[in-house]
């Protein structure tokens, strides 16, 4: 699984115009998943990102984790794209769809989070916060 964490001060997605998910300050995740996922590692990452010490303390220092910030979750088959050769991506190391969308539905259960609508094209849209912008990537 693939994350790309970002910390923002408000997020929302838009399915045809319509917003189906916003937050205020909190964490923004594109999530990607590959064939070999599973829920324990599903669950690793979910738990990661919840324990990121990547929010401020009251002395201004990048100390405190997620707490009772809110959570916007947006499935990211493209995470998995390889551009290694060529110009267009290939997309074969990202799982199909009935594999990933109960994995990408466990993780946003798990962060209690908000979120788009799995397969449709969403239009994302963030302030990011310091900028504070993370990767991650654990698999199973």
């Amino acid at each position: 699984m693939r994350a790309v964490v970002q910390r923002v001060a408000r997020a929302a997605v838009r399915v045809d115009g319509e917003t189906v998910g916003a937050i205020g300050p909190g964490l923004l995740v594109l999530l990607g998943i590959a064939h070999d996922d599973d829920e324990t590692a599903c669950d690793r990452l979910a738990d990661k990102v919840r324990a990121l010490r990547i929010f401020e303390d009251a002395d201004g220092k990048m100390n405190d984790a997620l707490g009772d910030r809110e959570v916007l979750v947006v499935s990211q088959f493209t995470l998995y794209g390889d551009a290694r050769k060529g110009n267009r991506p290939s997309f074969v190391a990202a799982a199909r769809p009935e594999h990933a969308e109960p994995l990408y539905e466990r993780f946003r259960a798990r962060l209690r989070a908000q979120g788009g609508v799995f397969g449709a094209r969403m239009d994302v849209e963030l302030v990011n916060d310091g900028p504070v912008t993370l990767l991650l990537e654990l698999g199973p």
